[in-house]
């Protein structure tokens, strides 16, 4: 088979996917064949993509569902990060609809219920996937559907809203291209829409050259069906294809269809397995590497579906988790017995005293600067700081430095620790946004 190379107990050999910045290649250990995601290190940190990678890891580290890629361990290099996940032998869907054109209805339900019931599954845990496509649903030696690719995922509690625009432009929600802040089960759902009507129709409900053109379709909720498509088939998928977010199907009045519930049976869910923890290792797999470790993380922790809490607690508080690592930065963090926007602006005073600008980039997350830079490219920026809102009143303040100044940092770590323990006194911040 020709695994040429070892990436930590694996041996490593052809390609089997490949993207921008990472390729999968083909792996095998004592325990079987795996897939190895293998990041260039140095292009995410060019590009500034650290969040994106550390949340694709926590995001899959939450879930343990038959029908979602496992990922089993993570490995980082100086110069790579290798997510190390189950292989899923049978291709992407895509593939599959590439020469079937269309599947018959037992199949294209087969699918369809699987990916719902794996999406509701993310949803209870506060995982938003925002990029649903055939090409991120794979195909398994059982004929069973896989959900993959949680890159542009996002971890928010129930009913916080998101801005990132983000997807590919013929399964992205109205709101999402409107540049809205959006709901993300909504958004996910009208993706799941557009899979179904492709499963059953054979092609996209929304297709233009201009970009512009089809912008204007999928806003309007523009499309039409084939003269096969039964009415119970047209009317959960126009439930679905709502160009409104707030009336578009929810995830119960999707199992709640007539057309879903016949011969629909739910996956047999894993709410808590002992030895399902992830390892990030650090190796010496490269020849510029100079020590390692082992980091274990610890067990997810049994939760109610529908509280956000315990897996905010896990991302954000519990030191095992700690994935700085993976791209040897600093990072600090802080608690906070204040409340979001208190604390956002306590965070406004610590920059101020250690002589940092702002820029606000959404709701929890900010990036300071040294005043001095402003001048230069987004790369001189020194600190990202991330705020997660634990209950009401408390959140967790997570500071992390990739580039900069070390003493800025600490400056900025030490300010911020007094303010939020109210070590010195407060002055609430004029600064506009």
């Amino acid at each position: 088979m020709g695994f040429v190379e070892k990436i930590g107990r694996y041996s490593v050999g052809r390609t089997i996917g490949a993207g921008t910045f990472a390729k999968v290649r083909l792996g095998v250990d004592t325990g079987g064949i795996v897939a190895v995601k293998v990041i260039d290190k140095r292009m995410v940190l060019r590009n500034n993509l650290m969040y994106q990678v550390k949340r694709e890891i926590s995001a899959m580290k939450l879930l343990n569902h038959p029908n979602i890629v496992k990922i089993h361990e993570v490995i980082a290099t100086k110069t790579k990060i290798c997510l190390v996940m189950e292989y899923v032998s049978g291709g992407q869907l895509s593939d599959k609809l590439s020469y079937l054109k269309r599947l018959d209805e037992r199949e294209a339900k087969k699918y369809f219920c699987q990916l719902i019931d794996a999406v509701d599954y993310c949803h209870r845990r506060g995982v938003y996937h925002r990029d649903l496509k055939p090409e991120n649903l794979l195909i398994d030696n059982q004929g069973d559907l896989k959900v993959s690719d949680f890159g542009l995922s996002v971890l928010r509690k129930p009913g916080q809203l998101l801005s990132t625009s983000c997807g590919s432009p013929c399964y992205v929600a109205p709101e999402v291209i409107q540049h809205k802040s959006y709901d993300g089960e909504a958004a996910d759902i009208w993706s799941c829409g557009v899979i179904l009507f492709e499963l059953l129709a054979g092609y996209l409900p929304f297709q233009d050259r201009s970009l512009t053109n089809l912008y204007r379709k999928i806003s309007r909720a523009q499309f039409a069906f084939p003269q096969w498509l039964t009415v119970p088939q047209k009317k959960i998928i126009i439930r679905m294809l709502d160009p409104s977010p707030i009336t578009r199907a929810k995830i119960s009045d999707i199992f709640d269809d007539t057309w879903v519930q016949d011969h629909f049976n739910p996956s047999v869910r894993i709410e808590d397995d002992n030895d399902d923890c992830v390892s990030i290792e650090e190796t010496s797999t490269d020849s510029d590497s100079s020590y390692s470790t082992e980091v274990r993380e610890a067990e997810e922790e049994k939760a109610e579906p529908d509280r956000f809490i315990n897996a905010f607690q896990l991302i954000a508080t519990c030191s095992d988790l700690d994935l700085s690592g993976l791209f040897q930065e600093q990072k600090t963090k802080l608690a906070s017995p204040h409340p979001l926007q208190e604390t956002l602006d306590k965070i406004k005073v610590a920059a101020k005293d250690a002589s940092m600008a702002v820029r606000r980039m959404n709701c929890s997350v900010v990036e300071l600067q040294d005043s001095r830079l402003l001048s230069r490219s987004n790369l001189d920026i020194t600190l990202s700081v991330e705020v997660i809102q634990v209950t009401p009143v408390h959140c967790v303040v997570e500071v992390s430095k990739s580039t900069g100044d070390l003493r800025s940092y600490k400056e900025f770590c030490g300010s911020l620790s007094s303010l939020l323990n109210g070590e010195h006194q407060f002055a609430s911040s004029s600064d506009t946004e």
